[in-house]
């Protein structure tokens, strides 16, 4: 396999893709979870590496000039490349570190994408803002708000297993070193600041939104890919811009599944969903939804409202389950940020958010699971 060329691996990942398209058409049409056959992806050698300086400022969002049409002129990565992008490295809370190269058994790809990493002005509003503050401990411990978490160093995060949290990359990671604060990193969950029957445990039935609070777990180990390590966001675009945290102990909560990200065609009413700690409302989760306007195989374009801090969020959708015959909530994607895109000469901005790919999907099961038997099914 290490020496399949990058036509022969461009033909099988459109083969692959092309596997589970649903047609929205028929007179009992659900909205439903694609069928993919996903690739397997496996460590293969694991190297130690030196502890690394812990040096970057955090930074809550990052932004790239290069938009839908960049992205999509550039080439697919070859077989060799693609296995060098989902590489990862690990980072333990003692400081060690290690770096894990990976095969892949079943192919489909990222796509390797290009920015220069040029920023212009900021603006994650579009008229009206539309996002709405989630507030009162029936909503904010409820399903699926419930999932959404605050990291330490400021971005959002979202629960995707017992003990594992779904992150943006550059919360963590500059591209260059781990940002300050990342070795003692600890995950915040919203709980009422009253116990039931303490003081003030009555504010909400007066009106007064009851007082919330964040509990603290400390962050066990993190994976980023290595397309982020090496990309720096300007090599290969935001495409491996994720990351994932495990954490010291079980957070007990529901958490959401991650999902193939189906294409936006298919997506119920062409829309996303996310939920994130906007730093614009220190406290609040914030919950927002809206049309998605482009896509290319690793990114969303939307013009969903949001501020730096909601970098982190974990992209849902609700579609039908066709073999447990039921609604369910899936990650497709990671909120990352802004991009400033020059559309024909007209200068046009998008936030964007990193698609949940065949091969990012079975990383970041495996990086769950531990076990590609219990990634079959994206």
């Amino acid at each position: 396999m290490a020496g399949i060329p990058g036509l022969l691996f461009l033909l099988l990942l459109l083969l692959l893709c092309a596997v589970g398209h649903v047609s929205p058409y028929g007179a009992h049409w659900k909205p439903t979870w694609p069928a993919y056959h996903l690739p397997v992806v496996l460590p293969q050698s694991t190297l130690n590496l030196g502890k690394p300086d812990f040096g970057a400022e955090a930074k809550l969002e990052v932004s790239s000039s290069c938009g839908p049409q960049c992205h999509k002129g550039t080439p697919l990565p070859t077989y060799e490349e693609a296995k060098q992008y989902l590489s990862y490295e690990t980072l333990y809370a003692n400081g060690s570190r290690t770096e894990t190269q990976v095969g892949i058994y079943v192919l489909s790809s990222g796509r390797g994408q290009e920015s220069s990493g040029k920023s212009r002005r900021k603006r994650q509003i579009y008229g009206y803002d539309s996002r709405f503050s989630i507030f009162g401990k029936d909503f904010l411990l409820n399903y699926p708000f419930s999932t959404s978490v605050k990291l330490s160093t400021g971005c959002t995060g979202t629960l995707v297993a017992e003990k594992h949290v779904l992150t943006a990359a550059h919360c963590i990671h500059d591209g260059k070193t781990y940002v300050k604060g990342t070795q003692k990193l600890r995950v915040g969950f919203l709980k009422p600041k009253f116990k039931d029957g303490g003081r003030g445990a009555n504010s909400s039935s007066s009106g007064v939104p009851e007082k919330m609070k964040f509990q603290w777990i400390r962050v066990k180990r993190t994976h980023v890919p290595k397309g982020w390590i090496k990309g720096n966001a300007n090599d290969i675009g935001m495409d491996y811009d994720y990351a994932l945290l495990e954490l010291k102990k079980p957070h007990k909560r529901k958490f959401m599944k991650i999902g193939v990200s189906p294409p936006a065609k298919q997506l119920p009413g062409g829309r996303i969903h996310f939920s994130g700690y906007d730093n614009d409302r220190p406290g609040d989760l914030v919950y927002r939804f809206c049309d998605v306007k482009d896509e290319t195989y690793d990114l969303l374009y939307q013009q969903c409202d949001a501020q730096p801090g909601a970098s982190g969020s974990g992209v849902y959708v609700r579609m039908w389950k066709r073999q447990q015959q039921k609604w369910e909530r899936k990650i497709i994607g990671i909120f990352s940020g802004h991009q400033w895109v020059d559309m024909n000469g007209s200068p046009q901005d998008f936030n964007v958010a990193v698609r949940i790919t065949p091969l990012k999907y079975a990383q970041i099961c495996y990086w769950i699971k531990g076990n590609y038997l219990d990634c079959r099914e994206g």
